[in-house]
């Protein structure tokens, strides 16, 4: 009886030996990676939109802001044809680049015309786009009159609400059930999991992605939605992920030697509030890649690094994608005793071959500020990658380059494990 209370409480030993090494493996928080120019990200104040649907009786018309995504601050009548609409950012200082989301309706057919307000020194950048019956189109850039310095957008109201955008909405609901019906649903090797939670409680998904073992496969990171506005660069998230699990011959074999983390929505808070770039802390989150004082990136940093311990994978690829005014790839100079010191040069080589015409616009230059791609760079040696769509590139052309570059990525880094 002695011998095995012994053996029990070796047994119990090793057990909360082992447990107690897991524990910090997953509470271990993630080393700090110095930056030339640091940046505050500790809370700022934001302002919250009041939801409110404006009715102005005279016209017979309602505008609202009641819905997830949406931007109104304000809405006033100037006369029996104009409603000007008031919209400012979350909090400043911030980057120029108003965006706006507002659904409207009338009692009757109607022409109205709605003029945009902008705090001063801030010039309206996106094309207005309007959801109608569940459809998305751009409105025609003749509906658009410059006048007094204000944008007044000329629009045919009537019974059937319609919402006018500075992009397409894809809220974080939308986000979650485009993965679960795109990525999820048909394919076993994909796995859904949560890296935690947004100052306003919203999940953070990562999909985890590889055939087989995950032990030792090296790991690329693709991320997506730091910046509420930057639709387009997440549509070419979407076909670029689309094209790594469409279980072609190419995609079974990458799987086989690679893993895949995808993040599809870093920051659902600032999508669902509508804003123009910040969390619901009032960050940009893509200058936290240092300290990670703000949940979403710190979240990130932590299962991505973690991950990468507990199966001896390293981290050897990261692209986030983003919009901005035209396509682009932002890249680092240092490449040399990288992870992947010839990969940025062959995979553009590939893309420019395999799309006619096509020429890749790259501006490179290391990180001076906390940005994601710096981090992948300082702080795990692998090449970092912003992924930068136009703000108007069209649809078709977003799914070729996505689709295309995926490909080229898998064909590269394929070569490279040989």
């Amino acid at each position: 009886m002695k011998n095995l209370n012994i053996k029990n409480n070796q047994v119990t030993k090793s057990f909360l030996l082992f447990a107690t090494v897991l524990l910090l493996i997953h509470c271990t928080t993630p080393k700090k990676v110095k930056f030339k120019d640091p940046v505050d990200t500790k809370d700022k104040q934001i302002t919250y939109q009041a939801k409110k649907t404006y009715q102005f009786e005279k016209l017979g018309v309602w505008v609202s802001n009641e819905f997830e995504g949406a931007h109104l601050n304000g809405a006033s009548q100037i006369n029996d044809s104009i409603i000007v609409l008031k919209f400012n950012p979350e909090n400043i200082p911030i980057n120029k680049s108003p965006y706006y989301a507002f659904k409207t309706w009338s009692d009757t057919p109607k022409q109205i015309y709605f003029g945009f307000d902008y705090p001063e020194g801030f010039e309206h950048r996106y094309k207005p786009k309007q959801k109608l019956n569940g459809n998305w189109s751009i409105v025609d850039s003749l509906d658009l009159i410059e006048l007094d310095e204000r944008l007044l957008l000329k629009l045919k109201v009537d019974k059937e609400p319609r919402i006018i955008a500075a992009q397409e909405i894809n809220a974080s609901e939308n986000v979650r059930q485009w993965y679960l019906q795109n990525i999820v649903a048909s394919n076993d090797f994909v796995r859904v999991k949560s890296v935690g939670n947004t100052k306003l409680g919203k999940d953070m998904p990562v999909l985890d992605i590889y055939n087989g073992n995950p032990e030792g496969k090296p790991i690329i990171v693709l991320l997506t939605r730091q910046h509420p506005p930057e639709v387009t660069g997440y549509f070419a998230f979407q076909n670029f992920l689309k094209t790594i699990v469409d279980q072609s011959e190419l995609s079974i074999k990458f799987l086989n030697h690679y893993r895949v983390l995808a993040f599809p929505i870093l920051n659902p808070d600032g999508v669902d509030l509508g804003h123009w770039r910040h969390n619901a802390n009032g960050i940009d989150l893509n200058r936290d890649w240092s300290k990670y004082r703000q949940p979403e990136v710190k979240n990130v940093v932590s299962f991505i690094t973690n991950t990468s311990k507990e199966d001896n994978g390293k981290i050897v690829l990261g692209l986030d994608f983003h919009s901005t005014y035209e396509d682009v790839f932002y890249t680092n100079e240092t490449r040399a005793g990288t992870t992947l010191p010839n990969f940025i040069d062959d995979w553009f080589l590939l893309l420019e071959k395999n799309i006619e015409g096509y020429k890749v616009n790259e501006k490179d230059s290391n990180s001076n500020k906390p940005v994601s791609k710096g981090w992948f760079l300082y702080g795990q040696n692998a090449t970092g990658i912003t992924y930068e769509i136009g703000d108007h590139t069209p649809k078709e052309r977003i799914v070729q380059i996505g689709s295309t570059s995926a490909k080229a990525m898998m064909e590269v880094l394929l070569k490279e494990n040989l």
